[in-house]
């Protein structure tokens, strides 16, 4: 698991450790937890949470070869 690792990295050093992380997790898999946009633009699947009213969380996923399939269609 990991937390926030990235932040505080500079873009460059987010891109470097990303496709690190992205490299081992053929053999290894992850929870990467993260706030930044490189490291998101570099998964294959996206979880979070949002509350859109206070006190009621709601899971999001994102499969993210699935949308970028619907929006080549």
């Amino acid at each position: 698991m990991l937390d926030e690792v990235d932040a505080p990295l500079d873009d460059a050093n987010v891109g470097r450790y990303a496709n690190l992380v992205k490299e081992m997790s053929s053999q290894v898999q992850f929870i990467y937890i993260t706030h930044n946009k490189i490291a998101m633009e570099m998964a294959d699947q996206l979880m979070g949470v949002t509350m859109h009213e206070p006190g009621c969380s709601r899971l999001v996923t994102v499969d993210v070869e699935e949308a970028v399939a619907l929006v080549e269609a």
